[in-house]
């Protein structure tokens, strides 16, 4: 498909997953895995980006100083939230460092999986470029609920109050924005038990469609 050209990698198509937080994609991507499907997280993939002794945290150190690291050696998460936080273009010079690492190793490590197809989670993909930044993908689920969902599931999942959980709905992309991006919607605003039927018939279709890419 789009940006990979000839030569491919062991699995020949790739699926983006989405979502907004508290949509329910971590409960989605478990059941693909126990399909057999192989999903590379990217909140793993940007711990990996910076990991001690990658080539990520040396540049991160050249950018920002050695206050950057922690006792350890490691990056000092806490205190590079509250830098970038407080600094545009520190944020701006964080993501330059981390986001392309972690678009080469989800694509590594979904293009060296084996099966009919992978999975890229990527939980700000609509944030971080959308398609463009992922020419590689080919295609995108969105796991979709109303705000009024998303808002319920805060308050009682991470314990915040009304106007915390609007305000981490509003710094992520709008759910117009996530649809827009989308080849395939799940709309995950019923029991968990529902999911198995949605998963279930898209591991059957998108299996069609990877044969069918190869074929």
């Amino acid at each position: 498909m789009a940006g990979r050209g000839i030569l491919r990698g062991m699995s020949d198509y790739i699926i983006g997953v989405t979502g907004g937080v508290a949509s329910g994609k971590s409960e989605v991507t478990r059941r693909f895995e126990a399909l057999g499907v192989l999903v590379a997280d990217a909140d793993i993939a940007a711990r990996q980006a910076v990991a001690p002794g990658s080539e990520g945290l040396a540049e991160l150190v050249r950018v920002f100083g050695a206050e950057s690291l922690d006792a350890t050696g490691g990056l000092d998460r806490a205190a590079m939230r509250r830098r970038v936080f407080a600094d545009p273009a520190a944020r701006s010079a964080l993501e330059a460092i981390i986001h392309p690492r972690v678009r080469s190793l989800l694509r590594a490590q979904c293009e060296a999986a084996s099966g009919a197809y992978a999975i890229a989670a990527i939980p700000l993909l609509a944030e971080g470029g959308g398609r463009s930044a992922y020419p590689w993908l080919d295609r995108i689920l969105v796991v979709d609920v109303p705000e009024a969902v998303q808002r319920e599931r805060l308050m009682r999942r991470d314990g915040v109050d009304l106007a915390l959980a609007e305000s981490m709905i509003a710094a992520q992309a709008t759910r117009a924005e996530r649809l827009a991006v989308a080849d395939d919607v799940l709309v995950n605003d019923g029991p968990l038990e529902a999911l198995d039927a949605h998963v279930a018939a898209l591991d059957r279709r998108w299996r069609v469609l990877a044969e069918m890419a190869v074929g």
